[in-house]
C-alpha cells in the first residue's frame, strides 16, 4: 500500500476519531506505530483488528497476500512495544506474534468470520501471522474537552454495536465464533465504562452539582437496565448452538435501550462537563 494512501487515511483517522472512507469505511481500525527495525524511526500504519475480549486486540500481517512480510511486522520482532491509536485513545501496548495452534485456532476464527483472510492465505507460500497487541495502561481519552472525550467514547460503543448488528444479519443460522468474540468484548467494554461512570465521574458531578441529583438517578438506573441487556446477551452467544434470530433480538433491544440512554446522558452532561 503506498505511502501517500497510508497518510491520507491515517490523517483522516485522526482528524475523525477513528472514522474513515473509501475501502476502510465501516472496517475496525486502528493505527499502529512501531519503531523502524532498521531506522529507529516511527512508523504509523493503518491496520484491521479483531476484538478478543478486554485485554488484547489481535491483527493479521496479511499484507493483502504478499509474498513478504508487511514492515511493521518486522519492526515489531525488533522491538514489540508498539503504539497503538483506536480513535478515541492512544496508548503502548506489548506485541506478541501467536504460534502453533493459539494462532490457527484465532486465523480459523477470522476466516470464518471474512473469507477473505482464506484468500490471501491461499495467495502465498507464507503462513500469515496473527499478532496480539496487550494495551499496557495510557491517558485519557484525546479529546479537546471532557465533554468531547465523553461523546467519543459514546461514538466507539455506536460504532461497534453497528457493526455487530450487521455482522448478526450476515451470519449463518449459528452465530460463528469471531462474533461470538465480538459480542462479549462489547459486552465487557459497557460494563467497564459504567462502573467507571458510577464511581468516578458521577460521583464528582455529584458533589459539585447537587441540583442534578435525579439525572444522576436516572443514568444509575438506566446502567442498570442496560447491564441487564448485557447480560441477555451474553447468556444468548455463550450458549451452545446459539440461533442468530434470538441474538439479533438481544442486539437490537440492546441497540435501542443504549441509543436512548447515550442521547439523554449526553445532553445532560455534556454542557456540564464543559463548562
Amino acid at each position: 500500500m503506498p505511502n501517500d494512501f497510508n497518510q491520507q487515511i491515517i490523517d483522516e483517522f485522526r482528524a475523525n476519531a477513528g472514522r474513515v472512507g473509501g475501502p476502510f469505511e465501516g472496517a475496525r481500525l486502528i493505527l499502529l506505530t512501531t519503531c523502524g527495525a532498521r531506522s529507529g524511526a516511527p512508523h504509523t500504519t493503518p491496520v484491521g483488528y479483531l476484538p478478543d475480549g478486554g485485554e488484547r486486540i489481535l491483527v493479521i500481517a496479511s499484507a493483502g497476500g504478499a509474498d513478504r512480510h508487511p514492515d511493521w511486522f518486522h519492526n515489531l520482532l525488533a522491538d514489540p512495544n508498539v503504539t497503538v491509536e483506536d480513535g478515541v485513545f492512544t496508548y503502548p501496548a506489548r506485541a506478541e506474534v501467536l504460534s502453533g495452534a493459539d494462532r490457527d485456532q484465532v486465523f480459523a476464527r477470522a476466516v470464518a468470520a471474512d473469507p477473505g483472510w482464506a484468500g490471501y492465505q491461499a495467495k502465498t507460500d507464507r503462513v500469515i501471522p496473527v499478532v496480539a497487541l496487550y494495551g499496557q495502561g495510557g491517558g485519557p481519552p484525546q479529546a479537546g474537552s471532557w465533554g468531547e472525550a465523553l461523546r467519543r467514547i459514546h461514538n466507539a460503543f455506536r460504532r461497534e454495536l453497528a457493526l455487530i448488528r450487521d455482522e448478526v444479519a450476515r451470519s449463518g443460522p449459528t452465530i460463528g465464533a469471531q462474533l461470538r468474540v465480538n459480542c462479549l468484548t462489547l459486552c465487557g467494554g459497557l460494563h467497564a465504562h459504567h462502573t467507571h461512570e458510577d464511581a468516578g465521574m458521577f460521583v464528582g458531578i455529584a458533589a459539585q452539582r447537587p441540583d442534578l441529583a435525579d439525572v444522576l438517578d436516572r443514568l444509575r438506573a438506566e446502567h442498570r437496565r442496560v447491564a441487564e441487556l448485557v447480560g441477555e446477551l451474553q447468556r444468548a452467544v455463550t450458549a451452545t448452538g446459539t440461533d442468530r434470530e434470538e441474538v439479533r433480538g438481544h442486539v437490537a433491544r440492546l441497540v435501542t435501550q443504549l441509543e436512548a440512554h447515550l442521547g439523554y446522558e449526553e445532553a445532560q452532561l455534556i454542557p456540564v462537563l464543559d463548562g
